[in-house]
Formats: C-alpha cells, structure tokens, sequence
C-alpha cells in the first residue's frame, strides 16, 4: 500500500470515529465463524446476569421475604417503635388474596396479618365463603406497623408497595379483595370514596380486584356486614367461574 493509500485510509477512519488501531496479531487475523474468542486467548465477553427460575411460589415468595429482610430499614417506620416486618401468611399459589392496609397491634406482636379482632372477622368471612385462610393468601400494603395505627405515609408505600407486587405477581391469583379505603385507593391509585368503590371490579395485574369494607369498620358499623356479604358472593362467583 502506498503512503497516498495509507493516509486515504486514514482520513476515511477518522471520518467514521476511529480514534486508533489495536496492534496485537490476533486482532489482524478475523475469527472464522465456528472460533470463539476465548479461544483464540481474548477476553470472554460478559455474561448475561442469570434469571432465577423457582419451582413454585412458594420458594419465590420465600426469596421476596428474603429480600425485605426481618429488620427492614427502607423508611421510617422501624424508628417509630414497630417489632417486626408482618411479610404475609397462607397459600402460595391461592386463587383469592386479600390485601390490607397495615399491620395493627397485634399484628405487629404476633408477626402474621389479620389476627386481632378484625382477622378474626375476616377468619369467619372467609369461612362463610367455604374456604379457609389456609387456603387464601393475606398481606399488606406495608409490612409495618405505623405508630398509633395512624395511615402509611405516601414515603412509607413508596418503599413498601414493590415487595406487595412480586407477592401478587408470584401468587398470580384470580380475584384480589382489598379491604378498606386505603387499601383500594392505593392499590387503585384513585381518590375516590370506598362507598363509590366498594362491589365493583376492576382488572389489576392479571386478577380482577375489589374494593370492600375493612373488618375494622364492620366492627363498628355492624350495618354493613350485609353489603360485604353481597361482594363475598361476587367473588365467590368469580372464583367459580
């Protein structure tokens, strides 16, 4: 090649962004197409970060549990006297979950959601239905709880909220019942009135969720039990069909 070559050569690198040459044999000579460069002595090229595959929910779930931690620091809430992360109890592959606001006293105490006087309404909603909480899946929307029971702040669903989705979307279920106000609203992402949303349904991640009255309040409006009962039977139907 002569210089006048070369330096065309050159000026039409450099047109293309080519800022210099490596200058090794290996890097003169091509690969055929059944080489690797790991056998030729270069370097391997990255790996891929390897997907975990599970075999069953019940190992995914465990994985969620480890990832959060048994003394999660991610907001506040573990410097405002909570005992412990309440994570979630029952089936694993359940067709029906029920999601709550937040862990309660005794919640907090005993390390499983809905086991104070409102679990154990729920407990006998749930039996009222046929079925068992072993049988269904109970969580959150945070796993800690909130001092004085007072509302999760929006910084404390902001950090909790994605550990409720990978359970949802291991548990895969049919129907999801969101209990209370703001449960459904955050779940939702909407402002409306639990009286506006109660009974209805909605398509949430590949479930059908709806909105119903938190047992707390049944236990205070004894009235509404009845209006709970007719969105039972709806889910009950949909878990049927």
């Amino acid at each position: 090649m002569s210089r006048e070559q070369l330096e065309a050569h050159l000026q039409l690198f450099a047109e293309l962004g080519v800022e210099g040459f490596r200058r090794e044999p290996e890097w003169r000579t091509r690969l055929r197409p059944d080489e690797t460069p790991v056998g030729r002595g270069l370097p391997a090229p990255p790996e891929e970060a390897p997907v975990a595959i599970f075999a069953n929910a019940a190992d995914a779930l465990a994985v969620v549990r480890v990832d959060l931690g048994p003394d999660c620091q991610r907001c506040k809430l573990h410097t405002l006297g909570r005992r412990q992360v309440v994570f979630g109890v029952g089936n694993p592959e359940a067709d029906l979950m029920f999601v709550g606001e937040a862990p309660g006293a005794d919640e907090d105490l005993q390390g499983e959601p809905f086991v104070g006087k409102a679990g154990q309404l729920l407990t006998k909603i749930i039996e009222a239905m046929g079925l068992t909480r072993e049988q269904v899946y109970i969580a959150n929307v945070i796993k800690c709880r909130p001092p004085g029971n007072r509302n999760p702040e929006p910084d404390e669903v902001e950090q909790c909220e994605p550990f409720l989705f990978r359970q949802i979307d291991i548990i895969k279920p049919k129907v999801i019942v969101a209990l209370g106000k703001f449960a459904a609203q955050s779940l939702l992402r909407t402002a409306d009135p639990i009286t506006r949303i109660r009974g209805r349904e909605y398509k949430y991640r590949d479930a059908i969720l709806m909105p119903t009255y938190h047992p707390a309040f049944l236990l205070r409006n004894p009235s509404a039990k009845r209006e709970v009962w007719e969105d039972m039977k709806r889910v009950r139907a949909l878990l049927q069909s």
